[in-house]
């Protein structure tokens, strides 16, 4: 499958992912294919969200728009996508008026008949494998390609609370009057996603990166029992059955956030190569706890981009030396502690290039 794929020109991302030494930081920016692009409106004012998302020509169309505007500042494409394809994979309605809202959402355990039980998950999400083979090809080379998928206790809260929430009442109410319940549909959801991300890797995906949002809503003992489980599993099983098929492994990143306090358990033992943070942990600070035995990506906080050019030099500076701790750059890539925000605030991949810069 590679061979059909143009070379790689700049492999900065994947030598960082895997905890070599580089000559400087590599730069991507979560949402970086979003709204803070005019271009990005343009589409869309003609195309409903999740329309974009299943139409691979136009999906394919938004991950190149910042690799286009910024061409040479960023250091990898991550394909247009969004975590809720995977409930809708499993059978639940979601609309996007304007974020994320289930009209049926799961109320008790009896609601997970509704499930689809036995997910094709190839035929349900192939438009996202075709989008990435389409893309890979259009890229031609120029940076690696990234694909993604929520993680199971972000997409399980979602399909109980029926959209967005301050409390997690509603999903945090399963997990302690139905806690076994919650773990058979925890574990449903994360065999969704390691079939989803093994297919990922076959059209062409060159690192997959899981998105645990919602990871420091849960206290940590709880974070133990409901979400580390599934992220290890989906880590061992898309590595295993990538090997069963003699299909070279990629790089995985866990954006679990929020989850600082279990930064040194996940490096110990969920299986990723990459742990991304958010921007409330100092850099240094996550670095020890992780020691050597994880990449680290972040950690910026994105509202720093609309405080002005001194702000911006400033936290870029501060945050490239919390990651550097006086020696060269090794295992980070530069990123914000979290997607970039709908708004169109300064050249976001500039600054963070700006960041590796100063580590030259």
């Amino acid at each position: 499958m590679t061979s059909a794929f143009p070379p790689l020109k700049n492999d900065l991302l994947l030598r960082a992912a895997r905890g070599e030494e580089t000559e400087r930081a590599p730069v991507w920016v979560m949402r970086q294919a979003g709204r803070y692009l005019p271009e990005f409106h343009e589409v869309r004012a003609h195309h409903s969200f999740f329309e974009v998302c299943r139409t691979p020509a136009l999906s394919m169309e938004l991950t190149l728009q910042p690799i286009r505007r910024y061409a040479g500042l960023i250091d990898a494409a991550i394909i247009f996508s969004d975590i809720l394809v995977v409930p809708q994979a499993m059978g639940m309605e979601v609309q996007m008026n304007p974020g994320p809202y289930f009209p049926d959402p799961l109320v008790t355990p009896a609601d997970v008949e509704k499930l689809t039980k036995h997910v094709d998950v190839d035929k349900e999400l192939g438009y996202v494998y075709e989008a990435i083979t389409i893309t890979r090809k259009a890229l031609d080379g120029q940076v690696p390609l990234i694909g993604f998928c929520g993680a199971p206790w972000t997409l399980f809260s979602y399909m109980i609370e029926g959209g967005g929430t301050k409390t997690f009442q509603k999903s945090k109410t399963w997990l302690f009057k139905y806690p076994e319940e919650s773990k058979a549909l925890l574990m449903r959801i994360a065999d969704v996603c390691v079939d989803f991300l093994v297919g990922q890797i076959k059209a062409g995906a060159q690192l997959v990166q899981v998105f645990d949002s919602w990871a420091g809503e849960l206290a940590p003992h709880d974070f133990e029992q409901f979400s580390l489980p599934y992220l290890k599993h989906i880590a061992t099983n898309v590595r295993s059955k990538l090997a069963a098929a003699q299909i070279p492994a990629v790089p995985m990143t866990l954006f679990p956030k929020g989850a600082n306090t279990a930064l040194a358990s996940l490096a110990e033992h969920a299986g990723y190569d990459v742990i991304g943070i958010d921007w409330c942990i100092e850099p240094s600070e996550a670095r020890r706890l992780v020691s050597d035995k994880v990449a680290l990506q972040g950690n910026m906080d994105p509202n720093v981009l609309y405080g002005g050019k001194d702000a911006i030099e400033r936290e870029a500076k501060r945050m490239c030396e919390g990651f550097k701790g006086g020696k060269s750059v090794k295992g980070w890539i530069a990123n914000l502690g979290h997607g970039i925000t709908p708004g169109r605030p300064g050249r976001p991949p500039l600054v963070l290039r700006m960041c590796a810069q100063i580590l030259d």
